[in-house]
């Protein structure tokens, strides 16, 4: 039989579905790009945002109209709110967290001869018995890049947030097995490596004297990029201003395989607001994270995620987000517009910052990105930057990858056995968001 699976969301949801893959190939199901012919079609969702639950409602309406003409099966898992679940039960074949993975070809094979009752499973706060899906070797989709998970789940609550309650209560992976991930990636020539998880700095808390903690993780990351002697950057997504310790920031800085690169979530720059989202930390805190970023690894990029328009978010208030970011001149933030998540505790209250004027606070923080990204994007003009060639441009004649700090370049080149090699481009021109150059350097043979 074939199947098709349709993944939605973020990276975490895109290292699941590697093993979704990889459990139903071992299976015998054989994959294939067109859910058209698919006689086992899957989707891995994600409750955070509504458009995403739009989308599945959209697809599995047209799935279930095929089965007046085809057998069809179909599943759903992934990152989904209890309330999304109810609904889900009624209009998919199979449902199941992600850690009842391994079971997922004992329930296709017994679906049609009877209803067992894992067939439709609830979501467990606890996550029991999620090492058995850590354990399923993933199917990557890349050659170079890989994720790999560390942890699942998240404590914080923050209010607007659907997480906890999509995939429950914090878990770490045993260290061990993570350190051999890594080494295996790494001796296969894996070139980008993250680290993922919900809360990432908070790995080993729920583990105290079992599990190293966080920045201990690092350190034997590090070491061991020291002994195989290969070029890999390994970055890691996402952390919590709460749990980010100076410690965390200066190993960074002390072993060249850890990515200069730092991802850190401020949502909002204003007291009151990181208050109401229930963040756990204020602009105090967050302000001294990013000093020290600046003292200890002054090269490193800084990500943000913002959401503007939240619940009660005044004019005072916005603006004062807008006022952070010109200070700590990130190089990308990714802004959301506030929607309430079922489940979510904001969804309880009034969602009473029009439509419009959350699209234009939008627009003022990317007019703000802007601002900052091209000066900084434009010192770089003249240097010449170690680059990871990711893929052919839309530029015709060109390929494009990133910097160390994730940074676009585009350079003109033909040869695509670069794609998955690192080489050295020398910047020549820089725009708000990308920049471009001349290759300079490479390892791989260039083929006329």
């Amino acid at each position: 039989m074939k199947y098709h699976v349709i993944t939605l969301g973020c990276q975490m949801n895109l290292s699941d579905g590697e093993r979704v893959n990889a459990v139903l190939n071992e299976a015998g199901y054989e994959w294939t790009d067109n859910e058209e012919e698919a006689g086992l079609i899957g989707i891995l969702a994600c409750s955070v945002r509504q458009k995403a639950i739009d989308k599945v409602y959209s697809r599995i309406h047209k799935w279930n109209k095929w089965k007046n003409t085809k057998n069809l099966v179909t599943f759903i898992s992934g990152c989904v709110l209890p309330d999304d679940h109810e609904k889900f039960l009624k209009l998919f074949d199979i449902t199941f967290q992600m850690k009842d993975l391994p079971k997922l070809p004992e329930m296709i094979s017994q679906y049609g001869i009877a209803t067992p009752t894992h067939l439709k499973v609830g979501i467990d706060p606890h996550n029991e018995n999620i090492e058995e899906f850590w354990n399923v070797k993933p199917n990557y989709q890349s050659g170079f890049e890989a994720f790999i998970p560390i942890q699942n789940g998240c404590d914080k609550f923050c209010t607007f947030c659907a997480v906890p309650y999509t995939r429950g209560r914090e878990v770490s992976r045993p260290s061990k097995d993570i350190i051999t991930e890594v080494a295996l990636l790494v001796a296969q020539g894996y070139k980008s490596i993250t680290l993922l998880g919900q809360n990432v700095n908070s790995y080993g808390l729920d583990k105290k004297g079992e599990e190293i903690n966080f920045p201990q993780l690092l350190r034997e990351i590090g070491e061991l990029g020291n002994r195989l002697k290969k070029e890999f950057w390994l970055y890691f997504t996402s952390p919590h201003p709460r749990d980010m310790t100076d410690e965390v920031i200066e190993v960074i800085g002390q072993y060249p395989v850890l990515a200069k690169q730092i991802h850190l979530p401020m949502q909002s720059g204003d007291d009151k607001v990181l208050m109401r989202m229930n963040r756990k930390h204020n602009m105090e805190k967050y302000r001294h994270i990013i000093e020290t970023i600046r003292r200890v690894i002054p090269q490193a990029t800084i990500f943000t995620d913002i959401i503007v328009g939240f619940t009660g978010e005044t004019d005072e208030q916005f603006d004062n987000t807008r006022k952070a970011m010109e200070e700590f001149k990130f190089n990308m933030s990714y802004t959301a517009i506030y929607s309430p998540r079922p489940g979510a505790t904001s969804h309880r209250w009034i969602d009473d910052v029009p439509q419009e004027e959350k699209k234009r606070r939008l627009h003022v923080l990317t007019e703000e990105l802007r601002k900052h990204n091209l000066p900084f994007n434009s010192n770089l003009v003249g240097q010449t930057k170690r680059i990871l060639v990711r893929g052919t441009d839309r530029k015709e004649g060109y390929l494009s990858g990133h910097t160390e700090g994730k940074l676009i370049v585009r350079f003109a080149a033909e040869n695509e056995k670069l794609i998955g090699q690192f080489v050295d481009v020398k910047i020549t021109s820089a725009s708000d968001f990308s920049m471009e150059g001349e290759l300079v350097k490479t390892e791989v043979e260039v083929v006329a």
